[in-house]
């Protein structure tokens, strides 16, 4: 076993010439020492680099479009303004339904006329649009928990602190 290591170690480093001859004249054209470690490393920096060249005009060329799972930069410029105008008209939308429901108030007189307001409404409106952000009670015993736990863990430290 050792010798054929020996073997395959001794034949990766034996020269051997390439020659390349005219055909018609034998005339060598040109010709290399070579051994089969440096056509062995030679072929793979070839390939590494072939490699790289390739990533690197994939990711950052209009190719990486071609690749399923990467969307063109067109189609995520055009999502972006169709989220932006949906955003615009759901908020219009809500200012309509708003003034529409206070046009029905007046016409079915529960609301007075003299306290209609289109500007009143509409700051309505707004105001309704906003999430309740109190606290559950589930989230204050969470808090409490942390905090409890963070004074604890405080205190450890401290003496970790104290007794160096």
């Amino acid at each position: 076993m050792t010798k054929k290591k020996f073997n395959f170690r001794k034949k990766l480093f034996i020269k051997n010439r390439l020659v390349i001859l005219n055909e018609n004249t034998f005339e060598e054209i040109f010709s290399f020492k070579l051994n089969l470690m440096n056509v062995f490393v030679v072929f793979s920096l070839g390939g590494i680099f072939l490699i790289l060249i390739t990533t690197f005009i994939i990711a950052f060329t209009p190719l990486r479009e071609f690749i399923p799972g990467y969307s063109s930069s067109q189609l995520k410029r055009n999502a972006t303004e169709l989220a932006i105008k949906s955003d615009s008209l759901t908020i219009a939308l809500k200012k309509n339904e708003a003034y529409i429901k206070a046009i029905q108030k007046v016409l079915n007189g529960e609301l007075e006329y003299a306290k209609f307001n289109k500007d009143s409404i509409l700051a309505e409106a707004d105001n309704s649009s906003e999430t309740d952000m109190k606290a559950s009670e589930e989230e204050l015993k969470l808090r409490e928990e942390v905090t409890k736990v963070e004074e604890e863990a405080g205190k450890k430290t401290k003496n970790k602190s104290d007794k160096k």
